[in-house]
């Protein structure tokens, strides 16, 4: 794909009458680096690049179009194909261990997490990264959006990643996400204890043919999982967790404390607590807001 993709950008170019100088001065990078993108050597072209090309080229979104397919040849085959899973998914269940899923994560948050890591080689490589996990947000907002459940470990709201005023934007990513009718949001709390997935984060994708494929990942390496029966069993252990963590609503009353800075005084209610409050919710709103919380996800088992 590197090599098709050069070799669109040496065609335009050519076309439009331009020296690798000029389109380099066009695009803002030297002459050399067109010529390592024409001839798909050196590090691949970032999106913002891949941008400046399509605009200096006139090419009508084809490279940016192709610039996605260019990115996933520096993952490893089973993580390409977990993305183009994901890319076509109708539902999305994921639970995170430790960090904000990169659906939801804002730019800075990416920034600051994809900056980490012993397979970071330097700066272009933390903007090509970045900037392909912004581009996989785009779906969300498509008019193909698939429907997202996130279970949250409280540890993610813990860890503030990227400084306070990185992690108290990231929160309310967060609370603004969870608004959204195709977007639900549920913390697992610390007092729940031991469960199924500790080792690691989690994602179940249902695919616009009914089947499931599921994802687990640890902190330097994932795993795609196919096989029918694993992947049932990887679907029971989302939904457990999912009944679980906190109702939708006090999930985020949980988010905005932590955004306050009150999540050390935060008390988390207990069983019976929870079932009082839920109960006192569902009357308040006429039962609208928590059967929308529990509103079934395609494919899925919802227990919560």
């Amino acid at each position: 794909m590197a090599a098709l993709f050069g070799a669109r950008v040496r065609r335009l170019r050519t076309a439009a009458g331009l020296t690798q100088a000029e389109l380099g001065a066009r695009t803002h990078v030297v002459s050399t680096r067109i010529t390592q993108i024409e001839r798909a050597s050196g590090a691949k072209p970032t999106l913002a690049l891949a941008r400046a090309l399509d605009t200096a080229l006139g090419a009508d979104d084809l490279l940016v179009d192709l610039w996605p397919y260019v990115y996933r040849e520096a993952f490893p085959d089973w993580f390409r194909k977990f993305i183009a899973h994901a890319e076509q998914a109708v539902s999305v269940r994921e639970y995170a261990a430790h960090l904000v899923p990169g659906l939801l994560q804002t730019e800075a948050y990416a920034r600051a997490v994809l900056s980490v890591g012993v397979t970071l080689s330097g700066d272009e490589q933390l903007e090509e990264r970045v900037s392909a996990r912004m581009a996989r947000q785009q779906r969300l907002g498509s008019p193909d959006a698939p429907e997202l459940w996130v279970v949250l470990d409280e540890a993610v709201l813990k860890r503030p990643i990227g400084g306070d005023d990185v992690m108290r934007a990231q929160l309310g990513r967060l609370v603004e996400a969870a608004a959204e009718r195709h977007i639900k949001v549920q913390v697992l709390p610390f007092a729940q204890g031991e469960h199924d997935a500790m080792g690691g984060s989690l994602t179940v994708l249902t695919l616009p043919d009914g089947s499931e494929v599921a994802y687990t990942e640890g902190a330097h390496n994932g795993r795609l999982i196919e096989d029918p029966t694993e992947v049932e069993r990887f679907s029971l252990t989302y939904d457990r967790l999912r009944a679980d963590a906190l109702p939708t609503l006090m999930s985020l009353d949980m988010i905005r404390s932590a955004m306050e800075g009150c999540h050390r005084e935060a008390n988390v209610p207990s069983r019976s607590e929870r079932r009082r409050l839920a109960q006192e919710q569902l009357q308040q709103s006429g039962g609208r807001q928590l059967r929308g919380g529990r509103r079934r996800v395609h494919g899925g088992r919802s227990r919560s």
